[in-house]
């Protein structure tokens, strides 16, 4: 069942990895911006360290740095870190309201994993999205599917690579 979101306003100052970002959210009536670090929801990018990790890192930061975003926050997870929808105007029109789903696009341009362990916290709608998307990436080879099943998820890259994980998952 999809989880009720919390909605913020933010910009994005740093992104620090293919799945991870800080901003700073306006919390309203003049009171003071609070800066938060956001896991992108539904997602699993390379680590730092993991084949295609700066690749993401990068992807993720054309589409969001420095730019307002719109945080549809559903969780906290076990790092304090707010687990979020993200979504951003599209590049053509910056301008424009927040509709490009940043997560989805990562994972369209295959620089993350679909993670289906949290897809009980999509939509139907968005379950589909996200399986076209990673269906279609692996099908064209696009970005980390040009490893084809040799592309290993992060979750088992951490379980090989503890020190890494912890690293990455520090805010």
């Amino acid at each position: 069942m999809p989880l009720a979101a919390t909605l913020l306003l933010c910009t994005v100052l740093t992104v620090q990895d293919g799945d991870t970002l800080r901003a700073r959210c306006d919390a309203g009536r003049g009171a003071k911006q609070d800066v938060v670090t956001v896991r992108l929801h539904a997602i699993d990018a390379p680590e730092h360290g993991q084949p295609y990790g700066r690749r993401a890192r990068q992807v993720l930061s054309s589409l969001i740095a420095q730019r307002p975003v719109r945080l549809a926050c559903v969780d906290t997870d076990r790092f304090e870190r707010r687990v979020c929808q993200v979504w951003v105007a599209p590049a053509e029109a910056p301008d424009a309201p927040p509709t490009v789903d940043a997560g989805l696009a990562l994972v369209a341009a295959g620089q993350a994993w679909w993670y289906r362990h949290f897809a009980s916290a999509q939509t139907a709608d968005e379950r589909a999205r996200y399986a076209a998307a990673e269906d279609d990436a692996r099908a064209h080879r696009r970005g980390l599917w040009r490893e084809g099943e040799r592309a290993t998820p992060p979750w088992q890259w951490r379980r090989t690579h503890p020190r890494h994980a912890d690293i990455a998952a520090a805010p």
